[in-house]
């Protein structure tokens, strides 16, 4: 299969196109390298990927959609991995027309190409943003979600609409994945667990929202690659867009997670407690049944399993 993954140099559009190029396919892999942070992890990322066989980068922003139809045209993509996107809930507040470029502008150019060139698959990036301010737990995919609370929710929640009318108009096929707090190896640097270790190495303060009162679904890459692999392999029928939700499943105590940090580095942080921030949900919560029920999987890399194997790719990638 020739496979494209839009958003290859981030950080699951990386882990991604890996494994897809490790399972034999073909990758077309584009990215724009935005500046949102450091691009020379993702130059780092890059070089991991041409060694691969079958993978080939374009320097490509889906915003450009003379761009994007012309590479749907001469590739013929058998699927569509769509990860690319303007991340962050508070950069969204300061920085909005970043995010109805990327997440809207940009997605509905994805959903145009498929709509003209029918890959047999599109399978996009959403986000447990989505849930915004609601208090019934674990979140469901079939819980209402029309509360969100952050800009980038904001978009995340009209990407899954946009697909759902293009599926239903033209006969799509397609895949949503409401992501819950990836982290691992390569990981993004405005991430808590990234942030963390760095100033706990540096002996600086942690920023500790809400007075240390969050809990995350912590979600550890390899799971959200395995994810992606069991959904690309089983497609939704005709003119229908399903939705998944990737998450560990068990909601982690900030605090608790800190803890992990410490221990996995050796070293105590110094925390630094401030309120609740604009657009922050206080605690996210996986119901992963739709997941299992669909292809028999559900993610199960503990959190200090996890935050061990994290501590140690930035200990050698960083020299710390």
């Amino acid at each position: 299969m020739t496979v494209l993954v839009t958003g290859a140099a981030g950080f699951i559009g990386f882990h991604t196109a890996k494994r897809l190029c490790l399972d034999g396919h073909d990758v077309v892999g584009i990215d724009n390298l935005n500046d949102y942070y450091d691009v020379v992890l993702k130059q780092a990322r890059l070089k991991e990927l041409a060694s691969l066989p079958g993978f080939r980068f374009l320097k490509m922003d889906i915003v450009d959609k003379p761009a994007l139809l012309e590479l749907f045209r001469e590739q013929r993509f058998t699927e569509v991995v769509h990860l690319a996107a303007q991340a962050g809930v508070r950069y969204s507040l300061d920085h909005p027309d970043v995010y109805g470029q990327s997440n809207l502008v940009g997605f509905l150019n994805v959903l145009e190409a498929c709509r003209h060139h029918r890959p047999e698959h599109l399978i996009y990036a959403s986000s447990s943003s989505v849930y915004g301010s609601n208090s019934k737990m674990p979140f469901s995919v079939e819980d209402p979600v029309d509360h969100p609370v952050s800009l980038y929710a904001a978009t995340k929640r009209a990407n899954e609409l946009l697909a759902h009318s293009y599926c239903h108009l033209y006969g799509l096929k397609a895949s949503g994945l409401r992501f819950f707090t990836v982290y691992g190896p390569w990981g993004r640097p405005d991430m808590a667990p990234f942030k963390f270790t760095e100033a706990i190495l540096k002996g600086l303060p942690i920023d500790v929202y809400n007075q240390g009162e969050m809990a995350r679904d912590f979600t550890y890459i390899d799971d959200i690659v395995e994810s992606i692999a069991r959904l690309r392999a089983r497609a939704p029928g005709a003119g229908v867009n399903q939705l998944f939700n990737i998450g560990r499943g068990e909601p982690i105590a900030l605090l608790d997670f800190i803890e992990c940090l410490e221990s996995a580095l050796g070293r105590q942080a110094l925390r630094n407690f401030m309120p609740l921030q604009d657009g922050d949900v206080v605690k996210t919560w996986a119901d992963i049944s739709a997941l299992q029920a669909w292809v028999g999987f559900r993610p199960q890399v503990s959190v200090e399993t996890g935050v061990g194997e994290f501590v140690k790719w930035y200990r050698q990638f960083y020299q710390a």
